[in-house]
């Protein structure tokens, strides 16, 4: 017999926003291991992000394709940011400016984070109605019914997350994220059925539905009787991925 899923099946995880972006050679500056990133962007000191090299481009030297490293500066002013190998670690040095390819290197955000504070969260896809009804029909006793086919697909959600005094969690982040003028690299990870074994979540057992996005409103709730709670509404800024297969 199937097991009935309930919430406690469900979860949401994330990637912020402003936190990926692309940079030439140009903005490489080996000499103090710096690389301009981008002005006013998302990244946040320890935040994991990887780089790619585009097409055809070799990275500074210091770097490499697909192998995590940890935000240790960043200027928004500026966009200048330098790295670390780990989180809080001494400065990455940075021995050459890389080369570039026929497209620009791509920084982003490595992972998806658990957003904890989460109450729920919800998601619709709807579709247009596209109404091809054909004048002259035959008329008989009953009136003619309209003709309808399907049009372009769109999807709305939502997420409650409750609010703490501890401004450095996730779920405080994807708050402030409404306001983030440039969203480019925020993605949802929505799980109807979460699998995790020795702490780490299985993807292929577990069921879930993977977007880009982009954050259009938060509604905040304080009153004496329930804690205090924000809503944030998102919609897919791209085709999202259903992954309802447990193999």
């Amino acid at each position: 017999m199937a097991t009935t899923l309930s919430g406690t099946s469900g979860a949401l995880y994330y990637k912020p926003a402003g936190t990926d972006s692309t940079f030439k050679a140009a903005n490489v500056t080996n000499a103090n291991n710096t690389i301009n990133v981008g002005t006013f962007l998302g990244f946040k000191v320890n935040d994991k992000v990887s780089f790619g090299t585009g097409t055809g481009g070799t990275l500074p030297a210091g770097l490499a394709a697909g192998t995590p490293v940890f935000i240790r500066t960043y200027v928004a002013a500026t966009g200048l940011a330098t790295f670390a190998a780990t989180a809080g670690a001494t400065e990455l040095a940075l021995t050459n400016d890389g080369t570039d390819g026929t497209t620009p290197f791509t920084i982003k955000y490595s992972e998806f984070e658990a957003v904890g504070a989460i109450r729920e969260w919800s998601f619709e896809i709807t579709r247009d109605e596209i109404d091809v009804t054909t004048i002259g029909q035959t008329l008989g006793q009953f009136a003619p019914f309209k003709t309808y086919i399907t049009g372009f697909a769109d999807g709305e959600g939502s997420a409650t997350i409750y609010t703490t005094d501890d401004d450095t969690t996730i779920a405080s982040r994807l708050v402030d994220d409404v306001i983030q003028r440039v969203q480019t690299g925020v993605q949802f990870k929505l799980y109807t059925d979460r699998v995790v074994a020795s702490g780490v979540v299985d993807d292929t057992l577990s069921r879930s539905i993977e977007m880009e996005a982009v954050l259009t409103s938060a509604s905040f709730t304080v009153n004496p009787d329930d804690a205090q709670s924000i809503e944030v509404a998102f919609r897919p800024s791209a085709v999202p991925t259903f992954d309802f297969s447990k193999s």
